[in-house]
């Protein structure tokens, strides 16, 4: 399905939250690839929950959107921002991962017409959690109940590289294992030499480890980004770089932690030292340092344990 001009038009009128304090204009990063690049910190009433990057691709034919905002409001906000671009349909929408900022505009794009698609591993969390992960951003946001709806199911569930014709632009949506969470994809515009990394990639704030986070799988999909030669990579926060600009925030980060934990437990020690014994000053300089640094350490401990006994 087509938008019109007149949905648009529609869209902009409507009285809820201001549309453009959501989220600023999109920075064109080359020819046809286009970021919202974020600010830091958590989601909040006065960020309205736009502190991650986003993007979408432009082709002859269709759109191509990377991952569908942490509400219904701004992935409204997107189509506006989109169409004042280009009058091609939003023919996809990928979720690069089961993150609740990734999913959480799912049913707006996918009312308009939008093909969905996600890796096969992203979907129990999605299924599990959607409905939760809604209720507690509206929570967050500071928004009344229905606000936000539970993701839309993805219609094309991928295990394998998918390729998608914009017209004279093709997307690679290449699974990239499990990472911040299962079921990372990482999308590859061919003729931009532009690779949409998601949250595999971290720049100029300190990553998050979660409970669904796999460090080890992590550092191997990092390695696996190495590919993509000489390659513009958009993180799932921060600037976008080479993947260079990356080593010291996100691989760097990911072995120290891993090394220590893995070193730590093999010795025998228990929680407490381990997390005494590690330095992580060299990271403190990146934003949310404060508040996650220590999560993190704990985390990667309790990952590195269970490790140990399969």
């Amino acid at each position: 399905m087509r938008l019109t001009s007149l949905f648009i038009l529609a869209l902009s009128l409507l009285p809820e939250v201001g549309y453009s304090d959501i989220l600023p204009p999109p920075q064109q990063i080359t020819p046809h690839s286009y970021a919202w690049i974020g600010p830091y910190g958590p989601p909040t009433k006065e960020n309205q929950g736009f502190r991650m990057n986003m993007g979408f691709v432009v082709g002859k034919d269709a759109v191509a959107v990377i991952d569908s905002g942490y509400s219904d409001v701004m992935a409204k906000t997107m189509l506006i921002r989109i169409q004042r671009i280009t009058d091609r349909p939003v023919r996809y929408v990928i979720n690069t991962n089961s993150q609740p900022h990734r999913i959480l505009g799912n049913a707006v794009f996918k009312k308009h017409g939008a093909t969905l698609i996600a890796s096969v591993d992203a979907i129990p969390r999605i299924t599990g959690e959607g409905t939760a992960m809604a209720l507690s951003a509206e929570e967050r946001l500071g928004l009344p109940k229905g606000s936000i709806h539970a993701p839309a199911m993805p219609d094309r569930k991928i295990s394998e590289t998918l390729n998608l014709d914009l017209g004279g632009v093709t997307l690679n949506v290449i699974p990239a294992g499990h990472a911040h969470t299962a079921g990372s994809l990482v999308v590859e515009v061919k003729e931009d030499n532009v690779v949409y990394a998601g949250d595999i990639l971290c720049g100029g704030r300190l990553l998050a480890i979660l409970p669904v986070s796999r460090v080890d799988q992590w550092i191997t999909t990092f390695d696996s980004l190495r590919k993509f030669t000489g390659a513009l990579l958009v993180p799932g926060h921060g600037q976008a770089g080479k993947l260079e600009d990356f080593e010291h925030s996100t691989y760097q980060y990911l072995t120290t932690l891993k090394t220590h934990m893995d070193n730590a437990i093999q010795q025998g020690l228990d929680l407490n030292d381990a997390l005494r014994r590690l330095d992580q000053t060299p990271w403190q300089g990146l934003a949310d340092f404060d508040n996650l640094a220590g999560r993190n350490a704990h985390q990667t401990y309790l990952e590195r344990e269970a490790a140990s006994f399969e």
